[in-house]
């Protein structure tokens, strides 16, 4: 029983053997974020199987619109991940509570404005996105049950960003379990059963969503030994908004220079036509699996990091860092073997259509590569953001996303254009992916060895509000 109770209790990632501490930390959170993948996936699957490869293009096309307007969630919950792990770190209590409540107010905020302003422009961004007419109405459904129905994800999201800060990575990952459970029998209920179509995945997601929110709410208010989770604490101090701004900010301006970037391309992708839509879908469902291991350590790697800058132990911060980088790049080597191996078989989970299975594994291919990259670009910008460095990480965003991939993109589109591809090769999609990847890895290793990140680490500014 105290095993269980252990498990499911804070941790202090101050102490013991660092790579043990990042591997106990990180197992459940990638469980977890498994398991969020498979909430769109899952969509994806259903919508596929039950209503056709133009639903499943439909669901797909969404996603840069969903993406960049969940922008704000992104800021708040980055910003909500680094103050609270330093404060848990140092022992402080009070503005450890300060902060929580202060989450809680602006995900209030930023829901609201999200449940207005995001059925009002969707149908005008998926027109700017070029989304073909024969799925456009569906993806507008889609869309605007999402943003209604948005309070569910953000808080989902905002508060167990909050439990993993403390260290409690398990039970955001129990809570996220029953709530996919729950997502998938409700999908197939209301698609198969009463015929809802792709509205009903969307309503699926939004009611398992809003429960796994409720369940961290409440975990939080019952950790009484660490938090004072009292009504007070939810008025929304200036020096504490600015604080969790200034830190989540750059993250959420990252977010979505990433979201228009998927946007941009998305409209190149449109262009290509309802297969190639399809095919893109597939493959981004089986990247979001593959990379799931890449932000599960950079996000283990920013808690750890976090918690030693509270502590003062710089040390031990860079003894982790090696650690988790060269178990991150394994695990990532050991994924993309699998998935030159056997991504054929995911791919049709999704489809029986044969041709779109073949496209689908031969733009998987041009990927695979990029995901050990990735793993390193991850890592050392989860240390950098633990550190209290947030800026480094969203500039190198902004030159491998929109300096490079974007251009690289539409120019291989363009002198691959011919009669037979009129619009250009599809595979300019994937190439510029990877190019952007591998990148981001050479740029990111380059700043981190540089150290801006330890002097912020030194820096008594990132603990003061």
């Amino acid at each position: 029983m105290s095993k269980l109770k252990e498990l499911f209790a804070p941790k202090d990632m101050t102490e013991g053997i660092p790579w043990k501490r990042i591997v106990q930390f990180a197992i459940p959170m990638l469980i977890g974020n498994v398991a969020q993948q498979f909430y769109n996936t899952a969509d994806s699957i259903i919508v596929g199987r039950y209503i056709g490869d133009n639903a499943l293009a439909a669901v797909g096309s969404a996603g840069p619109v969903l993406n960049l307007l969940l922008v704000l969630f992104m800021g708040i919950a980055t910003g909500a991940g680094i103050m609270v792990s330093q404060y848990f770190g140092a022992k402080d209590r009070e503005r450890l509570s300060r902060t929580i409540g202060v989450c809680i107010t602006l995900t209030a905020v930023a829901s609201l404005f999200i449940m207005v302003v995001g059925p009002l422009i969707t149908r005008p961004l998926l027109e700017f996105l070029n989304t073909p007419d024969s799925i456009i109405d569906w993806s507008e459904d889609y869309l605007v049950i999402l943003f209604v129905g948005c309070i569910g994800s953000a808080y989902y999201n905002i508060l167990s960003g909050v439990l993993r800060g403390l260290g409690d990575s398990a039970s955001a990952l129990v809570f996220l379990l029953i709530s996919t459970i729950l997502n998938v029998v409700l999908d197939i209920w209301f698609v198969a059963s009463f015929n809802m179509g792709v509205p009903g995945v969307a309503l699926a997601t939004v009611i398992a969503q809003g429960i796994s929110a409720i369940l961290c709410l409440l975990k939080l208010i019952g950790m009484k030994d660490v938090v004072d989770f009292k009504l007070k604490m939810l008025v929304p101090l200036k020096e504490y908004a600015l604080k969790l701004i200034k830190l989540g900010l750059p993250a959420g301006i990252t977010h979505a220079i990433f979201s228009f970037a998927i946007i941009a391309v998305q409209s190149l992708t449109n262009s290509f036509g309802e297969m190639v839509i399809a095919a893109n879908v597939i493959v981004m469902r089986v990247d979001g699996f593959a990379m799931m291991p890449n932000f599960t350590f950079g996000n283990a790697m920013t808690t750890f990091t976090g918690q030693n800058v509270g502590a003062r132990k710089i040390d031990r911060i860079e003894k982790g860092t090696r650690d988790g980088l060269r178990i991150a790049v394994g695990v990532s080597t050991v994924i993309t073997i699998i998935i030159l191996f056997l991504g054929r078989y995911l791919m049709r989970v999704f489809t029986d259509t044969a041709e779109l299975v073949d496209l689908s594994m031969y733009m998987m291919r041009i990927l695979a590569v990029g995901y050990i990259a990735m793993a390193v670009t991850q890592s050392l910008s989860g240390v950098m953001r633990g550190a209290g460095d947030t800026m480094t990480p969203m500039w190198i965003s902004i030159i491998t996303t929109v300096c490079l991939r974007v251009p690289v993109a539409y120019i291989i589109a363009h002198f691959t254009k011919s009669a037979a591809y009129p619009t250009g090769r599809p595979e300019a999609v994937f190439v510029s992916l990877l190019i952007s990847w591998v990148s981001g890895a050479i740029i990111t290793t380059i700043f981190f060895k540089k150290g801006k990140w330890r002097q912020k680490a030194l820096s008594d500014n990132t603990l003061n509000v």
